[in-house]
């Protein structure tokens, strides 16, 4: 575990103690204090740049892209299809129906993993399953997805693998997908509709 992840789960700890504050109704059916902790040293709350883009081009209807940035901005630059619900809105009891939809795995993401870390914990105390980050945000996307970096001749066969698929992604997000020409983005704004919560079970993106 190198310094930087470790200054992060300690900030994620930290923050974890801090919300029994959170309302009581949204404490009544939320993840126990422990639970929590143990929850957000898990590597399997993270997905990858490589997953999520791979979701997006084959048009997964089980993937919820949830960008937690200021709404200026998500509208600036954002993934395809994602809704805007920023970190300080999170306990707003219109955008929670975007968190308890049976059946779907809910991506939070940010420049990098601050913001959406900080959105998943608050989402998990309050009771929320099958919520993701996307593991370094958009800096990472950008570096892997959309300007993807050609291997050196000496790598291995796998990394030259990757390559390939991460230029045909770029492709796709840039040019064949008809996105914003400086950013390959699309952007959907919040529309809340009010959506039955329901327990899921924990799965992995």
């Amino acid at each position: 575990m190198n310094r930087n992840y470790l200054y992060l789960t300690m900030l994620m700890l930290a923050l974890a103690g801090g919300l029994f504050v959170l309302p009581e109704r949204n404490n009544e059916q939320g993840t126990l204090p422990e639970e929590l902790m143990w929850d957000i040293v898990q590597p399997t709350r993270y997905a990858t740049t490589d997953q999520v883009a791979r979701m997006i081009i084959e048009k997964d209807p089980t993937i919820e892209l949830i960008d937690v940035r200021p709404f200026d901005e998500y509208t600036d630059f954002s993934l395809p299809g994602a809704v805007n619900i920023p970190l300080d809105s999170i306990v707003n009891e219109n955008y929670q129906d975007y968190l308890g939809i049976q059946d779907m795995n809910a991506v939070f993401f940010s420049d990098d993993d601050i913001k959406a870390d900080q959105a998943w914990v608050i989402a998990r105390r309050m009771g929320y399953d099958n919520i993701y980050v996307m593991r370094g945000g958009l800096n990472c996307w950008v570096e892997t997805i959309i300007r993807p970096e050609k291997p050196d001749e000496t790598a291995s066969r796998q990394e030259f693998e990757k390559y390939i698929l991460r230029k045909g992604a770029s492709m796709y997000f840039v040019g064949g997908a008809k996105m914003d020409e400086n950013t390959g983005s699309k952007k959907t704004n919040v529309a809340v509709k009010r959506k039955k919560k329901a327990a899921v079970a924990e799965g992995g993106c």
